[in-house]
């Protein structure tokens, strides 16, 4: 994987949450593999409890298996997961990170490291979202379990963060075996044609619309 010669560390992580509103909803859940050459070197796998007096929708229960119950026995404090997170970067020179449809993740994660002064570790990695290279080499639909099965991997997509994480850690390796474009893809994030970017904008990173139509790759397009 050409990534390789780019990036000395690359960090895939996942995110499971109380809702889709950055600003409103946060992480319950995150887990994340730092790789090195290609290989897992550390990993990260942790609850986040919920504010006193926060409930968790059943919704996110049912999609997650994830309790109330279980955050408050098992959850850490925000704090916590910030600083663990900020770790799995700490002496990389040249960090990538990675997520399967990273724009989410990234607004959560930063709504997570802002308020503890720990935003800034985002400012030295690159990016790379592994949901627009896998909108550019298969057709609708693109969630992460379409993408498993379109690959044989031998992972699952259980809507937890660890397992979702290795998931696409996974699938990045699937699709450098299938093309090895993926250097093409960093910092480039695809957004529905209609409705555009959600969330945060990242000032690093070149949003561009990505048609249903797999004429081109979206690197290539205009």
């Amino acid at each position: 994987m050409r990534l390789w010669e780019q990036f000395d560390r690359i960090v895939v992580f996942d995110t499971e949450t109380t809702g889709i509103d950055f600003g409103k909803d946060r992480i319950i859940e995150i887990g994340a593999v730092s790789l090195e050459a290609g290989a897992e070197t550390k990993g990260m796998d942790l609850f986040v409890r919920l504010p006193e007096g926060r409930r968790l929708d059943p919704f996110i229960t049912d999609l997650t298996g994830i309790t109330e119950e279980r955050l408050a026995a098992e959850g850490v404090g925000d704090q916590e997961a910030a600083r663990a997170f900020a770790d799995l970067l700490e002496g990389a020179e040249r960090p990538l990170i990675v997520a399967y449809n990273a724009q989410f993740d990234l607004n959560f994660l930063f709504y997570l490291l802002q308020p503890q002064g720990l935003a800034g570790v985002l400012k030295k990695p690159r990016f790379l979202d592994a949901l627009t290279v896998y909108r550019d080499r298969r057709d609708y639909p693109h969630r992460l379990e379409n993408a498993i099965a379109a690959y044989r991997l031998e992972a699952v997509n259980s809507h937890r963060a660890i397992d979702d994480a290795r998931a696409a850690a996974l699938l990045l390796e699937a699709m450098a075996e299938e093309r090895d474009d993926l250097e093409r893809y960093v910092d480039l994030f695809g957004v529905h044609p209609r409705y555009g970017m959600s969330g945060r904008k990242i000032s690093s990173v070149t949003y561009r619309a990505q048609p249903y139509e797999r004429r081109k790759p979206l690197y290539e397009l205009t």
